[in-house]
């Protein structure tokens, strides 16, 4: 009979976020989950003397298999190994997680036999005393992470070795992960360099984008088949995009991709790539699954959401910055999805473009008009006001603004003046002043991308 044989590697943002010696460490943690949710499940089919055919589906922490019914306590007592020695390796940050059943029934029958197996994983009963894991002392392997991101390309490429140094050995074919790395003399480009090379303000940031509802959509499918098309479209297209989109010359020495899985990816580079790579991302995205997703049914897995986290300062730690990237990914799919969070706030893409042109029409205003740049700490002036709460008493003035939202305008008359009198500086003024604002606001309020617009003309204005 046969058997599906389901496993998934969790525990993965605590131990990426653990990375404690700089960014190579960061980016090798991430690339070593890749690599073992590749080499595990074909070290599994190997181990059984299989075939790799076997192997339905790898990649983003997760892998899905057929395997015979007696090859079936041979695979647990191989797994069960794989985990304990990855908790060993990681101090109980990775586990694997597995489940299986008979292909039996419909596959919306086995879907869910595989789900509520796997989510088992989740309560107590995985870690009470005598189970699979006990305490382990972690050692320190950010040094084989850092070289194992820096040895990329060739990296890309290992087999699951419980004698090897971190578990895996370089050898075989690479998998079909992206693996750009933006360069710098005979190595790969620090954060330092990235933060240098933005056209705006000299800072780096992380990127990270994430499908919406991609699980709901793999429940949904109604064969072992569509299920197996869905996961490698999904592998296939963030992995192929992303790669190919690094390799553009407006992006391929100021980012660095830290993975593409599944369903998701993440990328670090200059702050001045990082919103035009995702709106990009997005468009690419939008096309490719309307195209292949067209007969299937329901929004899930048809939109994507984003968030991108700035690097307080250049020596910021990356794992705190890819930690708040991670915060900001939630924020956008917790407001609704399809949407960006950035500088912030929480946009979908139709106001990202409202906000990108809003903000050529302010820089325009600087650069071809005449107008003061300071006229743009003026308007952050305005919205850091707005943001506060109401004290009971002693700001008059503020409670007046609210109250006369004419006032601003006023304000931003007079701060939006240049020497140009003409029809097209009266255009772009009048459109920053009618953008700014939502319209019928009694009390004063800025519009979100009004606000993401104007963070974004500073940031680009700090560099000219």
């Amino acid at each position: 009979m046969q058997i599906f044989l389901q496993g998934k590697l969790l525990g993965i943002e605590p131990f990426v976020q653990d990375a404690r010696s700089g960014f190579s460490a960061l980016a090798g943690r991430c690339l070593y989950v890749s690599l073992l949710s590749e080499s595990i499940p074909r070290a599994l089919l190997q181990r059984l003397g299989l075939a790799q055919e076997l192997l339905g589906s790898s990649g983003g922490a997760q892998f899905l298999a057929v395997i015979p019914s007696e090859s079936l306590p041979e695979a647990n007592a191989f797994l069960v190994d794989v985990t304990r020695r990855l908790a060993a390796a990681t101090g109980q940050r990775l586990r694997l997680a597995w489940a299986s059943t008979e292909n039996l029934g419909a596959w919306s029958d086995v879907r869910k036999r595989l789900d509520e197996a796997m989510d088992r994983w989740r309560g107590p009963d995985a870690l009470e005393p005598g189970g699979l894991f006990e305490p382990f002392e972690p050692a320190d392997l950010d040094p084989f992470f850092a070289a194992l991101h820096q040895a990329l390309p060739d990296s890309a490429a290992a087999v699951w070795d419980p004698e090897a140094e971190g578990l895996l050995r370089r050898e075989g074919e690479a998998y079909w992960i992206a693996t750009h790395c933006a360069a710098s003399g005979d190595g790969q480009a620090s954060l330092a360099h990235l933060a240098a090379r933005s056209s705006g303000g000299k800072a780096w940031g992380i990127l990270r984008g994430d499908t919406d509802q991609f699980t709901a959509r793999l429940r949904k499918a109604q064969t072992v088949e569509e299920h197996i098309q869905l996961s490698v479209f999904f592998k296939q297209l963030f992995a192929g995009e992303v790669q190919l989109l690094c390799s553009q010359n407006a992006y391929v020495s100021k980012v660095t991709v830290l993975y593409t899985g599944g369903d998701e990816f993440a990328i670090a580079g200059s702050a001045d790539v990082l919103v035009p790579f995702a709106r990009e991302i997005e468009r690419l995205f939008q096309r490719s699954s309307e195209e292949f997703l067209r007969e299937f049914p329901g929004a899930e897995g048809k939109t994507l959401s984003m968030a991108v986290a700035l690097a307080p300062f250049v020596e910021a730690c990356p794992a705190s910055v890819y930690t708040e990237a991670g915060r900001l990914l939630e924020a956008a799919k917790s407001a609704g999805r399809d949407c960006i969070c950035v500088f912030g706030r929480v946009l979908d893409w139709k106001q990202l473009t409202e906000a990108a042109e809003l903000k050529d029409v302010m820089l325009r205003l600087v650069h071809d008009f005449g107008c003061s740049p300071q006229f743009l700490g003026e308007l952050g002036s305005f919205y850091r006001e707005t943001d506060r709460a109401l004290p009971a008493r002693g700001s008059r003035r503020l409670v007046e603004n609210q109250q006369r939202p004419w006032r601003l305008h006023r304000r931003l008359n007079r701060v939006l003046d240049g020497p140009e009198r003409n029809k097209e500086f009266q255009k772009a003024r009048n459109g920053v002043l009618s953008a700014f604002l939502t319209r019928g606001q009694a009390q004063l309020k800025l519009r979100p991308s009004g606000r993401v617009a104007l963070e974004w003309a500073r940031i680009t204005e700090e560099a000219e």
